[in-house]
Protein backbone atom coordinates (compact mmCIF):
# COMPACT_ATOMS: atom_id res chain seq x y z
CA UNK A 1 0.00 0.00 0.00
CA UNK A 2 2.77 2.45 0.86
CA UNK A 3 4.54 1.58 -2.37
CA UNK A 4 1.39 2.41 -4.36
CA UNK A 5 1.01 5.82 -2.67
CA UNK A 6 4.66 6.62 -3.40
CA UNK A 7 4.21 5.82 -7.09
CA UNK A 8 1.09 8.06 -7.31
CA UNK A 9 2.95 10.94 -5.62
CA UNK A 10 5.86 10.62 -8.04
CA UNK A 11 3.50 10.65 -11.03
CA UNK A 12 1.71 13.79 -9.76
CA UNK A 13 5.02 15.54 -9.14
CA UNK A 14 6.28 14.79 -12.64
CA UNK A 15 3.00 15.99 -14.23
CA UNK A 16 2.87 19.38 -12.46
CA UNK A 17 5.78 21.12 -14.28
CA UNK A 18 4.38 20.08 -17.68
CA UNK A 19 0.99 21.70 -17.09
CA UNK A 20 2.56 24.77 -15.52
CA UNK A 21 4.93 25.17 -18.48
CA UNK A 22 1.99 25.07 -20.95
CA UNK A 23 0.23 27.89 -19.08
CA UNK A 24 3.38 30.03 -19.03
CA UNK A 25 3.91 29.39 -22.75
CA UNK A 26 0.37 30.55 -23.57
CA UNK A 27 0.86 33.74 -21.55
CA UNK A 28 4.31 34.39 -23.06
CA UNK A 29 3.10 34.32 -26.68
CA UNK A 30 -0.29 35.98 -26.17
CA UNK A 31 0.81 39.25 -27.87
CA UNK A 32 2.37 37.32 -30.75
CA UNK A 33 -0.93 35.57 -31.50
CA UNK A 34 -2.87 38.83 -31.21
CA UNK A 35 -0.68 40.45 -33.90
CA UNK A 36 -1.26 37.50 -36.24
CA UNK A 37 -5.03 37.61 -35.65
CA UNK A 38 -5.00 41.38 -36.39
CA UNK A 39 -3.16 40.63 -39.63
CA UNK A 40 -5.66 37.87 -40.53
CA UNK A 41 -8.63 40.18 -39.99
CA UNK A 42 -7.18 42.89 -42.27
CA UNK A 43 -6.78 40.53 -45.27
CA UNK A 44 -9.00 38.42 -47.47
CA UNK A 45 -8.08 35.53 -49.74
CA UNK A 46 -9.49 32.50 -51.53
CA UNK A 47 -7.42 30.41 -49.09
CA UNK A 48 -9.68 31.58 -46.21
CA UNK A 49 -7.21 32.44 -43.45
CA UNK A 50 -10.12 33.03 -41.07
CA UNK A 51 -10.97 29.34 -40.98
CA UNK A 52 -7.34 28.18 -40.91
CA UNK A 53 -5.72 30.60 -38.44
CA UNK A 54 -7.44 29.44 -35.25
CA UNK A 55 -6.05 28.13 -31.98
CA UNK A 56 -2.39 28.59 -31.02
CA UNK A 57 -0.05 29.41 -33.94
CA UNK A 58 2.69 27.09 -32.63
CA UNK A 59 2.40 23.73 -30.88
CA UNK A 60 5.33 21.40 -30.17
CA UNK A 61 7.57 23.39 -32.55
CA UNK A 62 5.06 22.96 -35.37
CA UNK A 63 2.14 24.96 -36.77
CA UNK A 64 -1.04 24.01 -38.54
CA UNK A 65 -1.57 27.64 -39.62
CA UNK A 66 -1.12 28.26 -43.35
CA UNK A 67 2.25 29.84 -44.15
CA UNK A 68 3.53 29.82 -40.53
CA UNK A 69 6.89 28.31 -39.51
CA UNK A 70 7.69 27.73 -35.82
CA UNK A 71 10.85 27.09 -33.81
CA UNK A 72 11.04 26.75 -30.02
CA UNK A 73 7.30 27.60 -29.89
CA UNK A 74 7.97 30.94 -31.62
CA UNK A 75 6.78 32.09 -35.04
CA UNK A 76 9.96 32.53 -37.11
CA UNK A 77 8.58 32.48 -40.66
CA UNK A 78 5.54 33.89 -42.46
CA UNK A 79 5.12 32.94 -46.17
CA UNK A 80 1.83 34.07 -47.76
CA UNK A 81 2.97 34.53 -51.37
CA UNK A 82 0.82 34.00 -54.48
CA UNK A 83 -2.50 33.26 -52.74
CA UNK A 84 -4.50 36.25 -54.12
CA UNK A 85 -4.38 38.22 -50.88
CA UNK A 86 -6.19 41.57 -50.95
CA UNK A 87 -6.42 44.36 -48.40
CA UNK A 88 -3.80 46.48 -46.63
CA UNK A 89 -1.37 45.75 -43.81
CA UNK A 90 -1.56 47.67 -40.50
CA UNK A 91 1.38 50.05 -40.00
CA UNK A 92 2.34 48.20 -36.79
CA UNK A 93 1.77 44.73 -38.22
CA UNK A 94 3.79 41.88 -36.65
CA UNK A 95 5.75 44.12 -34.23
CA UNK A 96 5.14 41.62 -31.40
CA UNK A 97 6.26 38.61 -33.46
CA UNK A 98 9.72 39.26 -32.05
CA UNK A 99 11.49 36.13 -33.36
CA UNK A 100 10.31 36.59 -36.98
CA UNK A 101 13.19 35.97 -39.41
CA UNK A 102 11.49 35.54 -42.79
CA UNK A 103 8.54 37.47 -44.29
CA UNK A 104 7.11 36.92 -47.79
CA UNK A 105 3.95 38.63 -49.15
CA UNK A 106 5.00 38.60 -52.83
CA UNK A 107 2.70 38.03 -55.84
CA UNK A 108 -0.56 39.23 -54.29
CA UNK A 109 -2.81 42.30 -54.69
CA UNK A 110 -2.07 44.09 -51.41
CA UNK A 111 -2.25 47.89 -51.39
CA UNK A 112 -1.61 50.82 -49.03
CA UNK A 113 1.61 51.67 -47.20
CA UNK A 114 4.28 49.18 -46.20
CA UNK A 115 4.40 48.26 -42.48
CA UNK A 116 7.35 49.69 -40.54
CA UNK A 117 8.52 46.30 -39.11
CA UNK A 118 10.01 48.28 -36.25
CA UNK A 119 11.83 46.24 -33.61
CA UNK A 120 12.00 42.98 -35.60
CA UNK A 121 15.76 42.67 -35.18
CA UNK A 122 15.88 39.00 -36.27
CA UNK A 123 14.43 39.68 -39.73
CA UNK A 124 16.73 38.45 -42.49
CA UNK A 125 14.48 38.14 -45.55
CA UNK A 126 11.63 40.50 -46.55
CA UNK A 127 9.65 40.40 -49.82
CA UNK A 128 6.70 42.60 -50.78
CA UNK A 129 7.38 42.23 -54.53
CA UNK A 130 4.68 42.34 -57.22
CA UNK A 131 1.86 43.94 -55.25
CA UNK A 132 0.23 47.38 -55.29
CA UNK A 133 1.94 49.00 -52.31
CA UNK A 134 2.25 52.79 -52.46
CA UNK A 135 3.85 55.52 -50.37
CA UNK A 136 7.51 55.66 -49.36
CA UNK A 137 9.88 52.92 -48.20
CA UNK A 138 9.80 53.04 -44.37
CA UNK A 139 12.95 54.51 -42.83
CA UNK A 140 12.72 51.84 -40.12
CA UNK A 141 13.95 49.26 -42.66
CA UNK A 142 17.43 50.82 -42.34
CA UNK A 143 17.48 49.83 -38.65
CA UNK A 144 16.95 46.09 -39.27
CA UNK A 145 20.47 44.89 -38.39
CA UNK A 146 20.34 41.37 -39.89
CA UNK A 147 18.51 42.16 -43.14
CA UNK A 148 20.07 40.21 -46.03
CA UNK A 149 17.25 40.21 -48.63
CA UNK A 150 14.84 43.06 -49.49
CA UNK A 151 12.57 42.74 -52.54
CA UNK A 152 10.18 45.64 -53.26
CA UNK A 153 10.02 45.54 -57.09
CA UNK A 154 6.83 45.92 -59.16
CA UNK A 155 4.83 48.17 -56.83
CA UNK A 156 3.75 51.84 -56.89
CA UNK A 157 6.25 53.08 -54.30
CA UNK A 158 7.35 56.72 -54.37
CA UNK A 159 9.80 58.94 -52.48
CA UNK A 160 13.54 58.46 -52.02
CA UNK A 161 15.62 55.31 -51.55
CA UNK A 162 16.69 55.10 -47.86
CA UNK A 163 20.46 54.92 -47.15
CA UNK A 164 20.71 51.18 -46.45
CA UNK A 165 24.07 50.28 -44.92
CA UNK A 166 23.56 46.75 -43.54
CA UNK A 167 26.70 44.73 -44.30
CA UNK A 168 24.52 41.59 -44.33
CA UNK A 169 22.51 42.79 -47.36
CA UNK A 170 23.02 40.39 -50.30
CA UNK A 171 19.82 40.82 -52.37
CA UNK A 172 18.18 44.20 -53.04
CA UNK A 173 15.59 45.19 -55.68
CA UNK A 174 13.39 48.31 -55.95
CA UNK A 175 12.89 48.30 -59.76
CA UNK A 176 9.57 49.10 -61.48
CA UNK A 177 8.36 51.72 -59.01
CA UNK A 178 8.08 55.52 -58.98
CA UNK A 179 11.02 56.36 -56.72
CA UNK A 180 12.69 59.77 -57.10
CA UNK A 181 15.91 61.59 -56.27
CA UNK A 182 19.53 60.56 -55.96
CA UNK A 183 20.50 56.97 -55.17
CA UNK A 184 22.27 56.91 -51.76
CA UNK A 185 26.05 56.82 -51.90
CA UNK A 186 26.46 54.14 -49.21
CA UNK A 187 28.81 51.29 -50.04
CA UNK A 188 26.01 48.73 -49.62
CA UNK A 189 23.54 50.40 -52.00
CA UNK A 190 26.26 51.22 -54.54
CA UNK A 191 27.28 47.55 -54.56
CA UNK A 192 24.11 46.45 -56.38
CA UNK A 193 23.73 46.54 -60.20
CA UNK A 194 21.66 49.09 -62.10
CA UNK A 195 18.93 46.48 -62.66
CA UNK A 196 18.05 46.77 -58.97
CA UNK A 197 16.90 50.38 -59.68
CA UNK A 198 15.61 50.13 -63.30
CA UNK A 199 12.34 51.71 -64.44
CA UNK A 200 12.22 54.46 -61.82
CA UNK A 201 12.28 57.38 -64.25
CA UNK A 202 12.97 60.02 -61.60
CA UNK A 203 15.93 58.22 -59.97
CA UNK A 204 19.44 59.44 -60.80
CA UNK A 205 23.06 58.84 -59.87
CA UNK A 206 25.25 55.75 -59.84
CA UNK A 207 24.89 52.88 -60.57
CA UNK A 208 22.38 54.20 -63.15
CA UNK A 209 23.77 55.82 -66.30
CA UNK A 210 21.81 58.97 -65.47
CA UNK A 211 23.75 61.66 -63.57
CA UNK A 212 21.90 63.89 -61.17
CA UNK A 213 21.66 67.60 -62.07
CA UNK A 214 24.34 69.66 -60.37
CA UNK A 215 23.30 72.46 -58.02
CA UNK A 216 24.32 76.01 -59.05
CA UNK A 217 27.37 77.36 -57.18
CA UNK A 218 26.63 79.70 -54.27
CA UNK A 219 27.00 83.43 -54.96
CA UNK A 220 30.41 84.87 -54.02
CA UNK A 221 30.60 86.55 -50.65
CA UNK A 222 31.78 90.15 -50.55
CA UNK A 223 34.03 90.96 -47.64
CA UNK A 224 33.28 94.33 -45.99
CA UNK A 225 35.83 97.03 -46.68
CA UNK A 226 37.42 98.15 -43.40
CA UNK A 227 37.10 101.84 -42.58
CA UNK A 228 40.00 103.94 -43.72
CA UNK A 229 42.38 105.55 -41.28
CA UNK A 230 41.33 103.54 -38.22
CA UNK A 231 43.13 100.93 -36.17
CA UNK A 232 42.92 97.49 -37.84
CA UNK A 233 41.75 99.07 -41.14
CA UNK A 234 43.33 99.19 -44.56
CA UNK A 235 45.49 102.13 -43.62
CA UNK A 236 47.81 102.30 -40.64
CA UNK A 237 47.29 105.11 -38.20
CA UNK A 238 49.35 108.15 -39.09
CA UNK A 239 52.72 108.22 -37.45
CA UNK A 240 53.28 111.94 -37.74
CA UNK A 241 51.22 115.01 -38.47
CA UNK A 242 53.12 115.55 -41.79
CA UNK A 243 52.12 112.12 -43.18
CA UNK A 244 48.48 112.78 -42.14
CA UNK A 245 48.51 116.02 -44.15
CA UNK A 246 49.92 114.16 -47.17
CA UNK A 247 47.24 111.40 -47.10
CA UNK A 248 44.25 113.71 -46.66
CA UNK A 249 44.20 115.13 -50.26
CA UNK A 250 44.62 111.64 -51.75
CA UNK A 251 41.61 110.35 -49.85
CA UNK A 252 39.50 113.27 -51.00
CA UNK A 253 40.51 112.70 -54.63
CA UNK A 254 39.67 108.97 -54.35
CA UNK A 255 36.24 109.70 -52.85
CA UNK A 256 35.53 112.23 -55.59
CA UNK A 257 36.44 109.75 -58.36
CA UNK A 258 34.26 106.99 -56.89
CA UNK A 259 31.29 109.36 -56.46
CA UNK A 260 31.60 110.64 -60.03
CA UNK A 261 31.80 107.07 -61.42
CA UNK A 262 28.66 105.97 -59.58
CA UNK A 263 26.76 109.06 -60.74
CA UNK A 264 27.82 108.44 -64.34
CA UNK A 265 26.70 104.78 -64.23
CA UNK A 266 23.31 105.71 -62.76
CA UNK A 267 22.77 108.33 -65.48
CA UNK A 268 23.83 105.92 -68.24
CA UNK A 269 21.41 103.18 -67.04
CA UNK A 270 18.57 105.68 -66.78
CA UNK A 271 19.08 106.94 -70.35
CA UNK A 272 19.49 103.42 -71.78
CA UNK A 273 16.27 102.04 -70.29
CA UNK A 274 14.31 105.22 -71.10
CA UNK A 275 15.29 104.94 -74.76
CA UNK A 276 14.49 101.22 -74.87
CA UNK A 277 11.08 101.70 -73.26
CA UNK A 278 10.08 104.48 -75.67
CA UNK A 279 11.15 102.39 -78.69
CA UNK A 280 9.09 99.41 -77.46
CA UNK A 281 6.06 101.66 -76.90
CA UNK A 282 6.27 102.96 -80.50
CA UNK A 283 6.45 99.44 -81.90
CA UNK A 284 3.39 98.41 -79.91
CA UNK A 285 1.41 101.42 -81.08
CA UNK A 286 2.00 100.59 -84.79
CA UNK A 287 0.70 97.02 -84.66
CA UNK A 288 -2.37 96.76 -86.91
CA UNK A 289 -5.69 96.13 -85.19
CA UNK A 290 -6.33 92.98 -87.22
CA UNK A 291 -2.99 91.50 -86.20
CA UNK A 292 -3.65 92.33 -82.55
CA UNK A 293 -7.00 90.57 -82.65
CA UNK A 294 -5.41 87.58 -84.31
CA UNK A 295 -2.72 87.35 -81.66
CA UNK A 296 -5.35 87.50 -78.91
CA UNK A 297 -7.47 84.77 -80.43
CA UNK A 298 -4.64 82.32 -81.10
CA UNK A 299 -3.09 81.02 -77.88
CA UNK A 300 0.39 79.64 -77.79
CA UNK A 301 0.15 75.85 -77.98
CA UNK A 302 1.10 73.92 -74.89
CA UNK A 303 4.47 72.26 -75.18
CA UNK A 304 4.09 68.50 -74.99
CA UNK A 305 7.15 66.81 -73.49
CA UNK A 306 8.24 63.27 -74.40
CA UNK A 307 4.78 61.99 -75.42
CA UNK A 308 3.86 61.17 -79.03
CA UNK A 309 0.15 61.70 -79.69
CA UNK A 310 -1.61 59.85 -82.52
CA UNK A 311 -4.34 62.51 -82.54
CA UNK A 312 -2.98 66.04 -82.01
CA UNK A 313 -6.39 67.23 -80.73
CA UNK A 314 -5.95 64.93 -77.71
CA UNK A 315 -2.57 66.44 -76.79
CA UNK A 316 -3.84 68.00 -73.58
CA UNK A 317 -1.22 66.64 -71.17
CA UNK A 318 2.47 65.78 -71.08
CA UNK A 319 4.75 63.24 -69.39
CA UNK A 320 5.11 65.37 -66.23
CA UNK A 321 1.31 65.49 -65.88
CA UNK A 322 1.21 61.70 -66.28
CA UNK A 323 3.95 60.98 -63.73
CA UNK A 324 2.41 63.34 -61.16
CA UNK A 325 -1.09 61.88 -61.56
CA UNK A 326 -2.86 59.62 -59.07
CA UNK A 327 -2.22 56.04 -60.22
CA UNK A 328 -3.70 52.68 -59.21
CA UNK A 329 -2.70 49.25 -60.50
CA UNK A 330 -5.61 47.57 -62.31
CA UNK A 331 -3.82 44.63 -63.87
CA UNK A 332 -0.57 42.76 -64.47
CA UNK A 333 0.49 40.49 -67.32
CA UNK A 334 3.44 39.14 -69.26
CA UNK A 335 3.96 42.45 -71.08
CA UNK A 336 3.89 44.58 -67.91
CA UNK A 337 1.57 46.37 -65.50
CA UNK A 338 -1.57 48.40 -66.28
CA UNK A 339 -2.51 51.54 -64.30
CA UNK A 340 -5.56 53.74 -64.02
CA UNK A 341 -4.19 57.32 -63.99
CA UNK A 342 -6.28 60.31 -62.92
CA UNK A 343 -4.72 63.51 -64.28
CA UNK A 344 -4.81 66.86 -62.54
CA UNK A 345 -7.51 68.04 -64.97
CA UNK A 346 -9.77 65.20 -63.82
CA UNK A 347 -9.39 63.17 -67.01
CA UNK A 348 -8.85 59.42 -66.56
CA UNK A 349 -6.60 57.37 -68.86
CA UNK A 350 -5.16 53.85 -68.88
CA UNK A 351 -1.34 53.47 -68.89
CA UNK A 352 0.37 50.25 -69.96
CA UNK A 353 3.91 50.07 -68.61
CA UNK A 354 5.83 47.66 -70.87
CA UNK A 355 8.84 45.78 -69.56
CA UNK A 356 9.61 43.10 -72.17
CA UNK A 357 10.56 45.24 -75.19
CA UNK A 358 14.11 46.33 -74.33
CA UNK A 359 15.48 45.13 -77.69
CA UNK A 360 12.99 47.12 -79.82
CA UNK A 361 14.31 50.33 -81.38
CA UNK A 362 12.49 53.64 -81.09
CA UNK A 363 11.68 53.67 -84.81
CA UNK A 364 10.23 50.15 -84.72
CA UNK A 365 8.28 50.89 -81.51
CA UNK A 366 6.77 54.07 -83.03
CA UNK A 367 5.85 52.14 -86.21
CA UNK A 368 4.04 49.46 -84.20
CA UNK A 369 2.17 52.10 -82.20
CA UNK A 370 1.09 53.86 -85.42
CA UNK A 371 -0.27 50.59 -86.81
CA UNK A 372 -2.13 49.78 -83.60
CA UNK A 373 -3.47 53.33 -83.41
CA UNK A 374 -5.14 52.97 -86.82
CA UNK A 375 -7.13 49.89 -85.78
CA UNK A 376 -10.83 50.62 -85.25
CA UNK A 377 -13.32 48.17 -83.71
CA UNK A 378 -16.13 48.43 -81.18
CA UNK A 379 -14.24 46.12 -78.80
CA UNK A 380 -10.89 47.93 -79.12
CA UNK A 381 -9.99 51.02 -77.11
CA UNK A 382 -8.25 53.90 -78.92
CA UNK A 383 -4.54 54.54 -78.28
CA UNK A 384 -4.04 58.20 -77.30
CA UNK A 385 -0.24 58.45 -77.14
CA UNK A 386 2.96 56.59 -76.32
CA UNK A 387 6.35 57.24 -74.73
CA UNK A 388 9.67 55.65 -75.65
CA UNK A 389 12.92 55.92 -73.74
CA UNK A 390 15.72 53.60 -72.75
CA UNK A 391 14.26 53.23 -69.26
CA UNK A 392 10.49 53.40 -69.96
CA UNK A 393 8.03 52.37 -72.66
CA UNK A 394 4.47 53.51 -72.00
CA UNK A 395 1.24 53.18 -73.99
CA UNK A 396 -1.59 55.54 -73.02
CA UNK A 397 -5.11 54.70 -74.15
CA UNK A 398 -8.70 55.44 -73.24
CA UNK A 399 -9.94 54.22 -69.86
CA UNK A 400 -12.97 51.89 -69.99
CA UNK A 401 -14.68 51.33 -66.60
CA UNK A 402 -16.05 47.96 -65.59
CA UNK A 403 -12.92 46.01 -64.67
CA UNK A 404 -10.70 43.58 -66.57
CA UNK A 405 -11.19 40.02 -67.80
CA UNK A 406 -9.17 38.75 -64.79
CA UNK A 407 -11.50 40.59 -62.41
CA UNK A 408 -14.47 39.18 -64.30
CA UNK A 409 -13.17 35.63 -63.79
CA UNK A 410 -11.52 35.91 -60.37
CA UNK A 411 -12.57 39.31 -58.98
CA UNK A 412 -14.66 39.90 -55.89
CA UNK A 413 -16.18 36.38 -55.81
CA UNK A 414 -19.69 37.72 -56.31
CA UNK A 415 -22.29 35.79 -58.28
CA UNK A 416 -21.63 35.31 -62.03
CA UNK A 417 -24.88 37.07 -62.92
CA UNK A 418 -23.98 40.27 -61.03
CA UNK A 419 -20.49 40.32 -62.53
CA UNK A 420 -21.81 39.96 -66.09
CA UNK A 421 -24.33 42.74 -65.49
CA UNK A 422 -21.52 45.06 -64.37
CA UNK A 423 -19.79 44.54 -67.73
CA UNK A 424 -22.86 45.48 -69.80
Amino acid sequence: MNLMLLLVALLLKSAMPASGGSFEEEELYHNERNDLIQLRDSLSSAMSLHSNWTGPPCHNHRSRWLGITCFNSNVVGLALYGIQLTGSLPSTALQNVLQLASLNFSDNALHGNLPSLQGLVHLRSVSFARNRFSGSIPAEFVALPNLSRLELQDNVLSGAVPPFDQRTMAVFNVSYNFLVGSIPNTSVVQGFPSTAFDHNTQLCGRPLAKPCPTAPPPPPTVSPVPPLGRAGGALSPPATSSSSKTLRPRILVLVAIVTATIAFMVMFCFLYYSKRYSKKAKQTAHVPEKEAKSSESVAEPKKIVDLTFLDKQKATFDLDDLLSSSAAVIGKGLLGSTYKATLGSGAVVTVKRLKTMHEMSKKEFAHQMQLLGKLRHENLVDIISFHYSKEEKLVIYEYVPGGSLFQLLHGNYSSPTSRLKSRR
